[in-house]
């Protein structure tokens, strides 16, 4: 249901009042480490939601403004507009001292983040909030989280899409109708400290060229080198390490900035030196070779096999993988896989001379865990709970599993926070102290005790007219096909959203991994984490949207032929276990604004630290999502080292 008009007085929201800064960016491209701001407007609030200031301004990139057709703005109407540098204390004067606040958040401000480091200046930003992340929280029953069609159901009035100032007018209007919601729902905001931006790691990085020959395996003893081959470097030499490097990546060579159980070989001058490298290739068994046989080598390395997909480089020149060709469209969203599945795949065994990994965890009476090998993929679950979605209060962790379960087993979808689009309450032992129940009373939600759920009798739910299609439910190891990719752009950018409960023992870091066909990174920086929130192509992003809930953005038309597969993981920062932490709910779907179209809920066991969530895969010429699910006790090091990243404790 539309709002007749989005009311600015927020006076009475007092758990909610802040100064607030409202940003739009436009820009000539995705990737803010390389790409520039073209047009910015920033609108300030008080806490009582009334404007206090406002200002906007095109800019003068110094670069090709990219698609104009989204946005507007050529060359020659930029050309006479300002130098971001030019602008900047004015705009960081109205950002002072407030919450910045942006459709999609992250994006606008690693943009400023990144375009006040080139100006040599602080961004002055502590705290930012995203009201993509926010409605995400409420769940307003809407065909998608797009700012024009939220301000269609909160009636705000939206004049010229992509143009930065009315953008943010609308913005305003959004928030203020959002916060209201928020507060309907007694919700925490989702705010997200920002670390400061100013340091010369957030200047422009020329991506890494992904190596487009498959790895032969080891370099034997006389053979030759063979293009594909992971090839790291350590300690001192003669010849620039940068030079090597390169002289490796024109000949074929995959070259590494750590060594695996998967390195071919490793140059060393001083191979029983103490270097982490030497160290690992030792308890690896990997080959190691002298920098004059490796410059020998390179005289006459082998042609390789490419990946499926990938152009053949021309001799003497880096490798440029070619993205596989674009197929045609399904007619809507996913289709459910109904052959036979393997079992999701353990992550791989660190070396001997680390902790090994354990297996991953059978499933419990409670359903913890997943199905066992060879459980079958079931087609799109249908039962009396289609469509539903239902919050399970209290009860022991095994009974609050067991319900969940039987939840998606009666076709519905388990929720783990209140939201607008919760349908049904279940309330177990002790639940009937949840502070939330107030609320879900006040919102004349349906409560039912456990044994509802043996044979449930729904009622249509208030509200439920007009509402969006359920997200497909995948039960733990389900896969579905995902739409092929048409090409370069947002609609490509496959997400995978986790969330959770507030925490406040711990937190939880999401992290992704993008694999070669070996299960190994093909370099360290294809470990995206919150330290690293992109890889070096900008193919897989991390977006921070607040302290209950990650992203994992995946661009499955430009990711090279030799990423086989993309991991989504959770891991604990803290002494808690995901035991504690209780559910995580994975929602994934094409963009960040667009709707869910599949969705998991996956109950963690007991001691686990790091999580398995999902994987996002190639078969054939088509990508395929699993709901993975799998927990093991070491930490997020052991993790990373045993998909090849060199991680530093």
């Amino acid at each position: 249901m539309s709002l007749a008009s989005a009311p600015s007085d927020l006076s009475d929201l007092r758990d909610y009042a802040f100064e607030w800064a409202l940003v739009d960016v436009e820009t000539s491209g995705l990737v803010p480490r390389r790409d520039r701001v073209l047009s910015v407007a920033v609108v300030t609030l008080g806490p009582d939601g009334e404007q206090t200031g406002e200002f906007s301004t095109l800019l003068d990139p110094g670069c090709d403004p990219g698609p104009v057709h989204v946005h507007g703005l050529t060359a020659e109407r930029l050309r006479v507009a300002p130098a971001f540098e030019q602008v900047a204390e004015r705009i960081g004067a109205l950002l002072e001292g407030r919450v910045l606040v942006a459709h999609n958040a992250q994006f606008d401000y690693d943009f400023l983040a990144h375009e006040f480091a080139r100006a040599g200046l602080r961004l002055p930003v502590d705290r930012r909030l995203c009201t993509l992340a926010l409605n995400r929280r409420v769940d307003p029953p809407t065909d998608d989280l797009k700012l024009g069609t939220l301000a269609a159901h909160y009636g705000v009035p939206q004049l010229k899409a992509h143009d930065a100032l009315d953008d943010t007018r609308v913005l305003a209007g959004v928030l203020r109708a959002s916060l209201r919601a928020a507060a309907g729902l007694d919700l925490p905001l989702p705010l997200v400290a920002c670390p400061p931006r100013q340091d010369p790691r957030f200047a422009p990085k020329p991506p890494k060229t992904p190596c487009a020959f498959r790895n032969p395996g080891r370099l034997t003893p006389g053979g030759p080198l063979v293009q594909g081959m992971k090839i790291a470097v350590t300690g001192e030499t003669g010849t620039a390490r940068a030079d090597l490097v390169l002289r490796g990546v024109a000949a074929g060579l995959n070259m590494m900035g750590s060594v695996s159980r998967h390195t071919s070989a490793l140059v060393a001058n001083e191979p029983s030196g103490g270097s982490a490298k030497a160290r690992r290739a030792r308890a690896e068994g990997v080959p190691v070779i002298d920098e004059s046989a490796f410059l020998r080598l390179l005289g006459d390395v082998r042609p390789g096999t490419p990946h499926e997909g990938a152009a053949i480089p021309e001799p003497a020149r880096p490798p440029h993988p070619v993205p596989p060709t674009p197929a045609a469209v399904p007619d809507r969203g996913l289709a459910p896989v109904r052959e036979p599945a393997p079992a999701p795949e353990p992550a791989p065994p660190s070396s001997p001379a680390l902790p090994a990994v354990p297996a991953p965890r059978e499933p419990d009476a409670g359903g913890a865990a997943g199905p066992k090998p060879g459980a079958k993929r079931s087609a799109k679950p249908r039962g009396p709970l289609t469509g539903r979605r239902v919050l399970v209060l209290g009860g022991t962790h095994p009974d609050a599993v067991a319900a969940r379960t039987r939840v998606v087993e009666l076709g519905g979808a388990a929720a783990i926070n209140l939201s607008a689009g919760v349908t049904d309450v279940v309330v177990l032992d002790g639940g009937h102290g949840d502070r939330r129940l107030a609320r879900i009373t006040e919102l004349l939600l349906p409560v039912h005790d456990a044994a509802w759920l043996v044979a449930p009798v729904v009622t249509q739910a208030s509200g439920a007219e007009g509402r969006r299609a359920a997200a497909h439910v995948l039960p733990r190891g389900g896969v579905v096909d995902l739409p092929l990719p048409r090409g370069r752009g947002p609609a490509d950018r496959w997400t995978v959203t986790a969330s959770w409960a507030q925490q406040t023992a711990c937190e939880i870091d999401v992290v992704a991994f993008v694999l070669d066909e070996d299960e190994q990174v093909s370099f360290d920086e294809d470990f995206v984490f919150y330290g690293a929130p992109e890889n070096p192509g900008g193919t897989v992003r991390l977006l921070s949207d607040g302290p209950t809930e990650q992203t994992v953005s995946v661009d499955l038309a430009t990711l090279p032929p030799s990423a086989r597969k993309v991991v989504v993981a959770a891991a604990i920062d803290g002494s808690p276990a995901f035991g504690d932490v209780g559910a995580l709910h994975i929602v994934s779907g094409p963009g960040t604004s667009a709707a869910a179209l599949a969705q998991a809920t996956l109950d963690a066991a007991t001691t686990e630290r790091t999580m398995l969530l999902a994987e996002i895969y190639r078969r054939g010429e088509s990508w395929r999502l699993r709901a993975v699910g799998q927990g093991y006790d070491h930490g997020l090091g052991a993790l990373a080292r045993g998909y090849g990243v060199d991680v530093t404790d």
